[in-house]
């Protein structure tokens, strides 16, 4: 072998490369990005754009149809949603995954610019990187009053958006930060409609008066030697507004002041927030994407404290964190890396075991640092980051990096215990086991290449496993053939070696041999050990279930209201009622005790998250929440869960979408499906969106022409005069030197509808009429919420199946059982379609598939290729059954004890046991061809192979299942990310090993006595 010849010849130099590569691979492990998982979602964009006090039918029309009739046809757009709520419309456009998302979002703001109009007072749109949604959300936190401090903590919108909010979103790693809770101010103008009747003051002719109040440039003037700017001050300063002249009366003019007052004061209240009982701002903060969470956690307390020295305290508040991701994630790396180390000392022990020489042990065992730091390396310039998934890829990597070497250094002694010398020996021992070598490395890197090139949600999440497997793998091939050989060269010396347990090879060896002696025998095993592990998967493969949703500690729920119910009424009704049932658990006078909490309600309901004081306690937590806490509540809906640790991706929901072009028969249909779902997943939770009623009470004022037309008003100006007597009609805004403020036209408060209906406006014909004479009033109902999906309207039933059913069972149990009626209950133009994770996990599972049977073909050509034949490659991917079968069995084991489902992370360990279980069969037939090229019989090369090659197999089978038994074992924060797929790997290792060794001599045995040996000498292995 050249490379290992090179080693020999300078050990020095390979001393010095193995110090250089631990140096930089530990420094990229310091540059490396820390996260919880990596990030998974597809390239999504996000639109919002308000406008106040509308209904969400004129958001639907006025802005949503506009905006989607712009963006239904942008490149690499998969799939439009939108919503059309209370003064707001959203939209998220999801692009395929091979889209450049910096061109999409260039398209995208182009297209907006290509709207033809918004409504006066509708704000500019807002666009965003990643989807608008509480899943991505590092931490939260509260801002409260202090107890001397008397102000409402509502008045503080402004300061908070402007001081702390800013200064968040300047961090680097912060992509937003949105406080909840507080009321901006604008420049309020309330008329008294009876006394501008009286004076004869036609309210329309404010907003045209109004529109005029505005500074203007008259250029630039040189006067003298100097040029002077001439400026027009055309605006009102607020205390000086309601000296604006409306109009004139016998010479005399009419003031704002005579029929209005102007104040600056609080936008009216659109919902609630409070945190641990009182009222608060709430604020979330949304991290970029690959970023290093524990840094950007850092730099985000540090200007907290910063902020509280300089702002927050000064300003009569105090500001506390409810919510920390970094404290699950520092738990869970803790976890992995203890896991990882403990994985490590088991391997080497394992391996003192076999060898009984503490120096060939720990030059095995060197090959776990090196190839660590090598690992480190190709995650550094691949761009990855250091999470709970690499990290685990890394601890399985501790067992598996050590077969190349275990495979030479065991070769290497047994040269040594025959005699030979030591630089012979370390040659020689190398170069005969290079291309089994070469073998497995190169099928378990193969296996991996489609799971790398993955673009999908299952790319995503496997690269960062796929990456540093591959790259330690590739390294510990290096290490067993230019590094080890030296170090044996050199380390060994002329120490005697002997091998204590060769008896017990021989024994073993014998035992096989008897097994497998006659062909009626090998023909029973094979049958066997193939047909009964296929049957045997088949009936016991689990349902699959899409991602694990972790055990942080960090509750988060919603409660989905009655339809019209106002935030006063909510706050009293429902925020006051459920903060009093909590605050026993806030002071522990109930257990389990909670830490912190917050609550808000804002439109169509309200969201809550609750920290639990003990990590343990969430579980139980989550069962007093939903079962005490939010009962009772007539007409309302909540639910509460752990927050997913893979934000909304990670969440267990299946969206039923129903889609038809007449709304009330799509709501219709939904009642159905709502009852049905409950009736065939009892404990799921079912939340529809929008609501299955319009419900939402409207007073409908449908006009008059004809009388509207004589008294000298278009349908504009009395749209106009309806928004002033309700929330108010925008007139322009105000810059009062440091913001921009909205100057709002409004009405004193009215109570009924009569009372509406009697308003007496004084119109340009000079009569005075009431809204009544030029409206007719209908009390009706309309929608609270209005969604969409690629332009259509849709009603979605959000399905949360209960825990213990996967997926996969849920979504059968759906399309069997629910599927058939529902469909019947919608018009003939009706679509259901299945979205959410129940459409990610299809692709998932097609994506996994794909690539489960492309490593299968991979390994075949490549093992072909090397062994130049392609019977023998068939030999090899006959173990691969039993190797699947022994991870379902282990799943199926883990699964009854800990309720570990076949989720997506699971998954992915089939596809690993590929690349080891075969490792143990190219071992054998490799050896098994050689001693029958060497001239040995069948029965004898077979022998020899299974005598030769017992040791390592056992050895480096041994190695990487104690290496990944804490994995399995051992529980803690994180451990259920990765405990499935240790356990495939676990039990589909130690079954193949223990069959393999039966099944690959039956099939190598095939035939033998009709196997005549080659004619030639017999060289000595």
């Amino acid at each position: 072998m050249p490379l290992t010849r090179l080693g020999l010849g300078n050990p020095v130099a390979v001393a010095v490369g193995c110090i250089l590569l631990v140096i930089f691979g530990l420094i990229s492990l310091n540059r490396l990005p820390i996260q919880l998982t990596p990030d998974i979602d597809r390239p999504t964009i996000s639109i919002s754009t308000g406008w106040r006090a509308a209904a969400p039918t004129e958001v639907e029309s006025e802005i949503l149809e506009p905006q989607e009739d712009q963006l239904r046809d942008v490149p690499g757009l998969q799939r439009m949603t939108s919503t059309a709520r209370q003064g707001r419309a959203s939209i998220n456009l999801e692009f395929d995954v091979n889209v450049d998302l910096n061109r999409a979002l260039i398209e995208v703001i182009n297209r907006l610019n290509q709207v033809p109009r918004y409504p006066a007072d509708a704000s500019e749109p807002t666009v965003r990187v990643g989807s608008d949604q509480f899943g991505d959300t590092i931490a939260w936190f509260a801002i409260r009053p202090m107890p001397e401090n008397n102000r409402p903590i509502i008045e503080y919108q402004d300061f908070v958006d402007e001081v702390v909010r800013e200064r968040l979103e300047r961090i680097p790693g912060v992509s937003s930060a949105n406080p909840r809770g507080g009321r901006p101010f604008e420049i309020r103008v309330t008329f008294d409609p009876f006394r501008a009747a009286a004076i004869g003051v036609d309210l329309t002719r404010i907003g045209q008066r109004l529109g005029q109040n505005a500074d203007v440039s008259g250029g630039f003037q040189e006067v003298g030697r100097r040029q002077f700017t001439l400026r027009f001050a055309g605006q009102y300063e607020v205390a000086d507004l309601e000296n604006l002249v409306l109009d004139w009366r016998d010479g005399s003019p009419v003031f704002l002041r005579d029929v209005a007052r102007v104040e600056r004061t609080m936008r009216d209240s659109s919902g609630v927030m409070t945190q641990n009982g009182g009222p608060s701002i709430a604020m979330n903060v949304i991290a970029e994407p690959g970023v290093n969470v524990l840094e950007v956690m850092a730099d985000l307390k540090a200007a907290i404290e910063e902020l509280r020295q300089t702002h927050i305290e000064p300003a009569g508040l105090s500001i506390t964190q409810v919510s920390d991701d970094t404290i699950y994630i520092r738990q869970s790396i803790s976890m992995v890396a203890t896991n990882l180390l403990l994985g490590m000392g088991l391997a080497i022990v394992v391996l003192w075991w076999f060898f009984r020489k503490m120096r060939a042990t720990l030059m095995v065992a060197l090959a776990i640092p090196l190839c660590l730091c090598f690992a480190f390396l190709v995650l550094d310039g691949a761009g990855r980051t250091l999470n709970v998934i690499s990290l685990a890829g890394l601890a399985f990597a501790v067992g598996m990096v050590l077969d190349a070497a275990i495979v030479v250094l065991e070769n290497i002694v047994r040269q040594r215990e025959m005699g030979r010398a030591p630089l012979e020996a370390a040659d020689r021992g190398t170069g005969q086991v290079y291309g089994a070598l070469l073998a497995s490395t190169a099928t378990t890197v193969a296996i991996f290449v489609p799971v790398i090139f993955l673009q999908d949600e299952a790319g995503q999440l496997f690269a960062d496993l796929a990456v540093v497997i591959s790259a330690a793998i590739i390294c510990s091939l290096l290490v067993a053939i230019l590094v080890l050989p030296a170090a044996s060269y050199r380390l060994l010396g002329n120490a005697e070696l002997v091998d204590r347990k060769a008896n017990w090879w021989q024994a073993a060896t014998g035992f096989i041999m008897r097994l497998t002696d006659t062909p009626k025998r090998r023909w029973s095993w094979i049958g066997g050990l193939t047909v009964i592990p296929l049957l045997i998967g088949a009936l016991l493969l689990p349902p699959a279930d899409y991602l694990p949703e972790g055990q942080r500690n960090f509750i988060f729920g919603f409660i989905q209201t009655p339809s019209g119910i106002g935030p006063d009424t909510a706050e009293e009704e429902l925020v006051d009622v459920i903060n009093q049932r909590l605050i026993p658990y806030l002071e522990g006078e109930k257990e389990p005790k909670i830490r912190n909490s917050f609550l808000g309600f804002f439109g169509t309901g309200a969201f809550f998250g609750i920290r639990a004081e003990r990590d343990e306690d969430v579980d139980r937590l989550v069962e007093v929440v939903n079962q005490e806490i939010l009962t009772g509540f007539p007409d309302t809906f909540g639910r509460a869960n752990r927050s997913p640790i893979f934000g909304g991706r990670g969440s267990r929901r299946i969206d039923v979408d129903l889609q038809a072009a007449d709304f009330e028969e799509l709501l219709e249909a939904g009642q159905i499906g709502f009852r049905l779902i409950q009736d065939v997943l009892p404990g799921a939770t079912v939340r529809p969106q929008p609501g299955l009623e319009l419900a939402e009470p409207e007073l409908r004022l449908v006009p008059d022409d004809r009388r509207i037309a004589e008294l000298g008003w278009t349908r504009s100006d009395v749209a106009t005069l309806t928004r002033a007597l309700g929330s108010g009609a925008f007139l322009g805004d105000y810059f009062d030197g440091d913001r921009r403020l909205d100057v709002i036209l409004r009405g004193e408060e009215w109570l009924t509808p009569e009372e509406l209906m009697g308003m007496p406006l004084h119109t340009p014909s000079g009569r005075i009429a009431t809204l009544g004479e030029l409206t007719r009033l209908e009390m009706t109902a309309g929608p609270n919420q209005i969604r969409r999906v690629d332009r259509r309207r849709t009603l979605s039933l959000q399905v949360t199946p209960p825990s213990g059913i996967p997926m996969e069972t849920a979504l059968e149990t759906l399309r069997a059982e629910v599927d058939p009626q529902l469909r019947a209950a919608l018009p003939a133009d009706g679509v259901i379609t299945y979205r959410g994770t129940a459409e990610a996990l299809g692709e998932t599972l097609r994506a996994l598939g794909g690539s489960f049977l492309l490593a299968i073909v991979i390994l075949y050509l490549l093992i072909s290729a090397l062994f130049r034949s392609f019977r023998d490659s068939i030999l090899v991917l006959m173990t691969i059954p039993m190797a699947t079968v022994g991870g379902i069995i282990a799943l199926r084991i883990t699964g009854m004890l800990t309720g570990q489902a076949m989720d997506m992370l699971t998954m992915i360990g089939f596809v690993i046991l590929l690349g080891l279980v075969v490792n143990n069969a190219i071992l054998l037939v490799y050896r098994a061809r050689d001693g029958e090229r060497d001239g040995l019989t069948r029965r004898e090369a077979v022998e020899t192979a299974v005598r030769l090659r017992l040791r390592p197999i056992l050895m480096s089978t041994f190695t990487s299942l104690f290496g990944m038994l804490p994995l399995l074992l051992l529980p803690g924060a994180g451990t259920e990310l990765y405990r499935g797929l240790a356990a495939v790997i676990v039990g589909g290792m130690a079954l193949s090993t223990l069959f393999t060794l039966i099944l690959l001599p039956s099939l190598l045995r095939v035939n033998e006595e009709n196997v005549r040996a080659p004619a030639s000498e017999v060289v000595p292995a």
